[in-house]
């Protein structure tokens, strides 16, 4: 007890420094008592030679038990003099003070059991020197050690009482638990341990498992809309009500979406909470702490089963019916979806000029071949094979028989135009049908607002915005023709399935200028990316 030990009030904390051990050179690691017969191995460690000398004994391999080194040979054991000091610290907030110390506290390095006090490196020499005192039972410093001993037997809570899962002292377990099953605090504590371990790897489970079901509905909102993107068929005057039918149903699924992301979030967030309390409390080294803590933490988790939960596609039954016009139901993902399947066509730009030798009469072309308007006199030009006589058209000098290609058309400030790619053997002399079927793969623009894809039959188009620069995109091999308003990075409109075996050639057309009303010209520009 406190009154059995010497009065060492008057020690000054310098005498203590100079002449007694820290905390980690007066224990033995593996017996977890003071040292007896004390040597150190290559590695630094300290340990009693009986105990390290039986360790490897019973060992597979010779290694240090605190670092984990291996040791080819068993190593010379060098015999440790104890001469080292320590400097003792006075106690901060939240540090156990010495109960023995007078005036300033000094930091707690051990608690008795028996005792039930703290001890400073000075206040604590007794019990590493005296032989009663040093058969007390000492632990890493606690406060309320008054809350370690039985509340009925005032003795010390040595044992786990598995039947009650509760702490107890030895009275307790001859007297009210005599026919219950027992163990020391450590095995007890070992077993919790190991259990609190087996719960975080199941915590960290059902995180996980939860963090992949998000991914899952993430995915599934997104393939949504990118098959918006994909269903490009021709439609009747019901489309208008077959897209707002559409969008009901994106909403419901998108809020479906969000609904279980969030609950799901809300149980990632409980469960980390979760795991770190359980973390926190499985690095305890504080046996009756972990035992008294472990009830409350076993709390049951959530446990709603999320394998069967699935977010169902709005497309589903419906949407399969979409066409070119789905632009109107893009949402912001889908813009950034274009953005980069914009950047990827842009990659086969080619340098496209006109060829002044398919330009019809009216046409007037630029010296370098990037500009085109019509003009209101008809020129006398020779009337070669290659020369259009009816529409108001004009070819690019390139043409393109296999791989990709991507060229750019700036059309701002023209009421009427039409833009595409046409086969080789297109007629050029009489009636003109702008048909895929006869060659053609066209969009336009008529009366300032009217646009439509020269598909059979014509699709027309509802556009966010009027384009100011089109892209065409042609992939030879998959048939494809794409046109891109490149300011919006929307896609306008694609030819799917087509069947390419001759050249293609650019297609540009003017139309009349009107009065002047669309005398602006239609422009090859450079491709440069703004993203």
């Amino acid at each position: 007890t406190a009154e059995s030990l010497p009065n060492t009030g008057e020690l000054s904390v310098d005498m203590a420094a100079n002449c007694l051990l820290s905390e980690d050179q007066f224990l033995c690691s593996i017996c977890l008592d003071v040292f007896t017969d004390p040597v150190t191995t290559p590695c630094g460690h300290n340990f009693c030679k009986n105990c390290i000398t039986t360790h490897w004994d019973i060992s597979d391999r010779c290694q240090c038990p605190m670092c984990k080194k291996v040791f080819k040979r068993r190593p010379e054991l060098h015999i440790n003099t104890f001469s080292s000091s320590s400097e003792q610290q006075v106690s901060k907030p939240g540090e156990v003070p010495c109960d023995v110390c007078t005036g300033t506290k000094l930091k707690a390095l051990k608690s008795c059991l028996v005792c039930l006090t703290s001890y400073c490196e000075t206040h604590l020499e007794p019990h590493l020197t005296v032989s009663g005192l040093k058969r007390h039972q000492l632990m890493d410093p606690v406060e309320n050690l008054e809350d370690r001993m039985c509340t009925k037997h005032d003795k010390p809570l040595e044992l786990f009482c598995q039947t009650d899962q509760t702490c107890v002292c030895m009275l307790c377990s001859v007297l009210d638990h005599k026919t219950h099953e027992f163990v020391p605090l450590k095995e007890g504590y070992e077993g919790k341990k190991a259990e609190l371990e087996k719960t975080e790897a199941e915590i960290q489970q059902m995180i996980q498992k939860r963090r992949v079901k998000i991914q899952e509905i993430k995915h599934s909102v997104k393939i949504s809309v990118q098959v918006f993107t994909a269903l490009k068929e021709s439609v009747d005057r019901g489309l208008n009500q077959l897209i707002k039918e559409i969008q009901d149903k994106q909403k419901t699924t998108d809020k479906q979406a969000e609904d279980f992301i969030t609950e799901l979030e809300q149980e990632i967030s409980e469960l980390m909470k979760r795991s770190t309390e359980v973390e926190q409390l499985s690095l305890s080294e504080d046996h009756l702490h972990l035992l008294q803590s472990f009830p409350s933490l076993k709390a049951a988790p959530p446990t709603k089963d999320w394998t069967e939960v699935r977010v169902r596609p709005s497309y589903e039954g419906t949407v399969v019916r979409a066409v070119a016009q789905l632009e109107e139901t893009l949402s912001e993902e889908m813009k950034k979806l274009i953005e980069a399947e914009l950047k990827r066509v842009q990659q086969y730009a080619e340098d496209v000029t006109l060829d002044p030798d398919t330009a019809h009469p009216n046409l007037i072309l630029s010296k370098d071949g990037k500009k085109v308007h019509c003009g209101d006199v008809r020129k006398f030009l020779p009337d070669n094979k290659e020369r259009f006589s009816v529409g108001h058209c004009v070819l690019a000098k390139q043409s393109f028989s296999s791989g990709r290609f991507y060229f750019e058309v700036q059309v701002k400030g023209k009421t009427d135009w039409k833009l595409g790619v046409a086969r080789e053997s297109i007629n050029r002399k009489g009636k003109i049908t702008l048909r895929p079927e006869y060659g053609y793969w066209m969009i336009f623009l008529r009366n300032g607002n009217e646009y439509k894809a020269l598909a059979s039959p014509p699709v027309r188009l509802s556009l966010k915005s009027q384009p100011e620069k089109v892209g065409v995109f042609v992939d030879y091999e998959e048939g494809l023709v794409s046109f891109y308003d490149v300011a919006a990075a929307a896609l306008i409109y694609s030819f799917t399935g087509c069947s390419f075996t001759k050249k293609l050639f650019p297609y540009f057309n003017p139309r009349l200028n009107y009065g002047g009303k669309n005398s602006a010209p239609v422009t090859i520009c450079p491709v440069s990316s703004t993203w």
